[in-house]
């Protein structure tokens, strides 16, 4: 068996080697000829896989790590007997700890605010299990669900009056709920001063060119980018007016990533019809130094010390920052910088990952700690 697999996919030759020959290539420039000879591809979310890929190829499976489908032609898929699989839920804690980690960047307390959700499936559906958890006053639109599997559900213009606005949705074209520019000018515009506007979902969801028409206009919303519209050469102007921007790795945590690795594995175990050998619990590293004091007595400063010891998201945001100052000064091209970024994405790890030891008076900050997935 001859494997083709995006080389920013962790793990791929201690999963799937025993499986047959792996070949690393660059997700974004895979080409039909590259595919030659391929019966398995694996692929993350830059990869367009449809009929102008495959078709003068053998290949009989395509898995894609990630939770986002958009990027396959699943009809074309399924009508040439390619059998396909999805990461569903794979990092859906990685973007839920990126929402925390702006969040507490930005010093926005979301147990003091009211938080409005757009799309609950795996991502923003643990989004809001986790804030309802905690206390926090919900708004969630999804017109895919009803009130039994989501209580907060609600219309979109209730949800854009929210304080927090997270974004969440897939990106589709067609349908009775399209999703491309669900957020343009019109509504935009209802956002309310001081509102944070994040999305970690699809980039083209919010028109770009409406949202830099809206800061421009007023700078009186803190936003927060890690999708973009297009990617990898997005608007250098629109970057410059955010609060926060990252080159789409929300969802990169490395155990989020692994977990992805595994369950394209375990689908492709099944396609063949053979036991899986390998596993996450064997494959997934420990982290060394896994303990970390809180001093904090208070529950929001305890987070905000705490939570940028395990993920520091301003650096992501001063390494997108210092890219495009680069490619102003024609020392880099800038899109292949984006991709260069998602490549070179040092290890994260999720907060379960680590124990917490409380100092004297600091354990009234334990409940909320806990909540975030810390081990306490």
């Amino acid at each position: 068996m001859r494997i083709i697999a995006d080389e920013n996919i962790p793990l791929v030759e201690e999963f799937f080697a025993h499986l047959g020959e792996i070949i690393r290539l660059p997700g974004r420039g895979m080409r039909p000829e590259d595919l030659k000879g391929a019966d398995a591809l694996l692929v993350r979310s830059v990869t367009q896989v449809d009929e102008s890929l495959l078709r003068d190829s053998q290949v009989k499976f395509v898995g894609t790590c990630t939770i986002g489908v958009d990027h396959l032609d699943q009809k074309y898929l399924d009508q040439a007997g390619i059998g396909w699989a999805s990461a569903p839920g794979c990092n859906a804690n990685s973007v839920v700890e990126y929402v925390y980690a702006a969040l507490a960047h930005l010093d926005v307390d979301w147990s003091g605010r009211r938080v409005g959700i757009i799309g609950c499936g795996n991502v923003g559906g643990f989004l809001h299990r986790r804030l309802r958890a905690q206390g926090v006053e919900c708004r969630c639109y999804d017109p895919f669900l009803t009130l039994e599997d989501n209580p907060d559900l609600t219309d979109l213009d209730a949800v854009l009056d929210c304080d927090i606005v997270c974004l969440h949705t897939p990106l589709t074209t067609d349908g009775p709920h399209p999703s491309r520019h669900l957020l343009s000018d019109a509504e935009l515009a209802r956002l309310r001063p001081g509102t944070v506007l994040l999305n970690a979902g699809r980039g083209p969801v919010i028109d770009n060119a409406a949202l830099l028409r809206r800061l421009e206009a007023a700078v009186d919303l803190q936003v927060v980018l890690d999708v973009w519209e297009p990617e990898p050469d997005i608007s250098r102007e629109l970057l410059a007016k955010v609060s926060l921007g990252t080159p789409h790795i929300a969802g990169y945590s490395y155990d989020g990533k692994i977990t992805g690795t595994a369950m394209i594995y375990n689908a492709l175990c099944q396609q063949l019809g053979i036991e899986p050998e390998r596993n996450l619990e064997q494959l997934l590293p420990p982290v060394a130094q896994n303990r970390l004091r809180v001093s904090a007595k208070d529950g929001w400063l305890a987070q905000r010390a705490l939570i940028p010891q395990i993920y520091a998201i301003a650096e992501d945001d001063r390494r997108l920052r210092e890219l495009a100052q680069r490619a102003e000064q024609g020392q880099e091209d800038f899109a292949k910088g984006f991709d260069r970024l998602r490549k070179q994405y040092p290890i994260r790890r999720e907060f379960g990952n680590y124990q917490l030891e409380f100092e004297s008076g600091a354990e009234a900050s334990a409940e909320r700690l806990a909540a975030l997935g810390f081990k306490v």
